[in-house]
């Protein structure tokens, strides 16, 4: 019998929230005004290919205004959709690690004395998880539920050089160990359709996520956005975009590789309409998210029906 999580046949972020609030709870997404090492010269210059002008941040709040500010704009416009709940503090763009400690204590604290705050998410790189922002992150990790989002992407360290992560798998590992050492929840990102590799190559990341302890994934569809890197890769024709069919069964196979305890963050990024140059059709994201419901129905599978 197919297994359930409020109506989804995976284990979604909003259930587990539930589950452990109470009640509904949604991310306040931040911009701290941090930058990255693989953008200031430190690891290398222009960062990943693919990420953005605004680090990924680009639904954050605007950085020219205090964390404060920011948080109230952004529960503003949320609480049109939902008139109550909590909320999940969560520094998105850039990487939220890198920066002197006191800056760091600073906004993190900023924005968990903000009322209504019951979680603090932290997006970041593996090479910037030292024991001075452990030790950071397990203080603030005694106050209230703390998790890091780290961005994999690729198991492959070929890829990985393809899109100029910066940093061989070696160093992701090396820091999910230390964060399970301090009993750190990490939540990893996985991107499909990243330049070169094919569906085995997806779910061989799937396979490895799998059997990291992560206590969620996100899963990303590469976008192509313009002002990025990989623009020029796709005009040379080194990049196939993924069709709506082929990410679609990429990602039912894949969530039925990983754990039932697992919490799926996401099942496709967004990109903004203005700068999203493809695929086109990941822009109509309700029908995307309905036809992979549809596909774990169809397809009589669930999350956690293959894992190993």
């Amino acid at each position: 019998m197919a297994k359930e999580w409020n109506g989804k046949r995976y284990h979604n972020l909003n259930h587990f929230l539930r589950e452990k609030f109470g009640e509904k709870v949604f991310k306040i997404s931040l911009d701290g005004g941090f930058t990255c090492p693989n953008r200031d010269g430190k690891v290398a210059k222009g960062g990943c290919t693919f990420c953005s002008e605004r680090g990924s941040g680009d639904f954050a709040g605007n950085r020219e205004i205090s964390i404060t500010k920011q948080f109230i704009d952004v529960k503003d416009m949320m609480n049109k959709k939902w008139k109550q709940g909590k909320y999940i503090a969560y520094f998105q763009a850039y990487t939220n690690t890198y920066a002197p400690i006191d800056e760091l204590k600073r906004k993190y604290e900023e924005a968990i004395n903000q009322e209504g705050v019951v979680a603090l998410a932290i997006a970041t790189r593996p090479d910037c998880l030292g024991e001075d922002v452990l030790d950071l992150i397990e203080e603030m990790n005694k106050k209230l539920y703390v998790w890091i989002e780290i961005g994999l992407q690729t198991v492959s360290d070929k890829t990985g050089r393809k899109i100029n992560r910066g940093y061989d798998t070696s160093v992701y590992i090396d820091a999910i160990e230390r964060l399970k050492k301090r009993k750190i929840d990490f939540v990893t990102h996985c991107i499909f359709g990243l330049p070169g590799e094919t569906q085995e190559d997806m779910l061989k990341t799937v396979e490895f996520v799998a059997h990291t302890g992560s206590t969620g994934v996100k899963f990303h569809l590469l976008h192509l956005m313009e002002g990025t890197p990989l623009v020029s890769l796709y005009e040379k024709g080194g990049l196939k975009l993924m069709e709506q069919d082929e990410y679609i069964d990429t990602l039912c196979k894949a969530i039925t590789m990983i754990p039932e305890e697992m919490v799926v963050h996401r099942l496709t990024g967004d990109a903004p309409r203005d700068l999203l140059i493809g695929p086109m059709w990941s822009l109509k994201k309700w029908e995307v998210l309905n036809a992979i419901d549809k596909a774990f129905v169809d397809n009589d599978i669930y999350q956690g029906k293959n894992f190993k």
